[in-house]
C-alpha cells in the first residue's frame, strides 16, 4: 500500500512539473507580445491558460483522491495540502500572464516612451522564481525555497525602478501618461507573479518543516 502511495506522490510531482512548465512558458510568451510586438503570442498565451486551468483541476482531483483513498501520515498531509495551495498560486500566475498579454496588445503599435530594459529582466527573474519554487517542492529542498523567497526582493526592486522611470516620463511630457500607466501595470503583474512564486516557496518550506510564517 505504501509503495502505491509513493507512486501516486511521484505522479503528483510530475503533474506539478508539467503545470509549472506551462506557466513558465506563459510568462515568457506574454512578455514577448510586448517586446517582439507580435500578436500571435497572445493566442498562445490564451491557449496555455486553458491548459493551466485543466491542470489545476487534474491536480486538485489527484490530491483529493490521495486524501480519500489512501492513509497519509502527517508529512504526507503536508505535501498534499502544499500541492493544493501551490496550484492556486500557479493558476493565478497564468491569469497574470494573460493580463500582461492583453495590455501589451494595445501597446505594440505605439512608439515606446522608453527602452524596455527592466521589464524583460523582471520577466526572467519571475520565471526563475517560479521554476525554482516548483523544483524545491519536487526535491524537498528547503534551502532552494528560502532562496526563492529572498529573490522576491529582486523583482520588487525592478518594479520600483520601472515605476520611478515611468513617473519621470509622465513629468517630462503629459502625453506619456497613458502608455506609462499601461507599462506600470505590466510591471505590477510581473511583481505579483514574483509574489505568487514566493507563496509557493513558503508552502514548500511548510511541507518540509511543518512551519509557515503566516501560521
Amino acid at each position: 500500500m505504501r509503495n502505491k502511495f509513493d507512486d501516486e506522490l511521484e505522479n503528483l510531482n510530475l503533474e506539478l512539473i508539467k503545470m509549472g512548465g506551462l506557466i513558465e512558458t506563459s510568462i515568457e510568451l506574454s512578455a514577448k507580445v510586448l517586446i517582439n510586438r507580435d500578436l500571435e503570442f497572445i493566442k498562445k498565451v490564451n491557449d496555455l491558460e486553458i491548459e493551466i486551468d485543466d491542470m489545476e483541476k487534474i491536480i486538485e482531483r489527484h490530491c483529493l483522491k490521495l486524501l480519500l483513498r489512501q492513509q497519509p501520515v502527517a508529512s504526507d498531509l503536508r505535501v498534499i495540502s502544499t500541492a493544493l495551495k501551490m496550484i492556486t498560486d500557479m493558476e493565478r500566475i497564468g491569469d497574470n500572464a494573460c493580463d500582461i498579454a492583453e495590455i501589451s496588445r494595445f501597446l505594440i503599435d505605439q512608439v515606446y516612451i522608453k527602452d524596455l530594459v527592466h521589464i524583460p529582466q523582471m520577466a526572467d527573474a519571475a520565471i526563475s522564481m517560479v521554476k525554482r519554487s516548483i523544483d524545491a517542492f519536487v526535491n524537498k529542498d528547503k534551502e532552494l525555497a528560502m532562496e526563492v523567497c529572498s529573490d522576491d526582493d529582486i523583482v520588487d526592486e525592478l518594479f520600483t525602478v520601472i515605476k520611478n522611470e515611468l513617473i519621470e516620463k509622465i513629468q517630462e511630457k503629459a502625453e506619456n501618461g497613458e502608455q506609462a500607466i499601461d507599462l506600470i501595470m505590466i510591471a505590477k503583474y510581473l511583481e505579483r507573479i514574483g509574489d505568487h512564486a514566493e507563496n509557493i516557496a513558503e508552502w514548500v518550506i511548510f511541507s518540509i518543516t511543518g512551519e509557515h510564517k503566516t501560521i
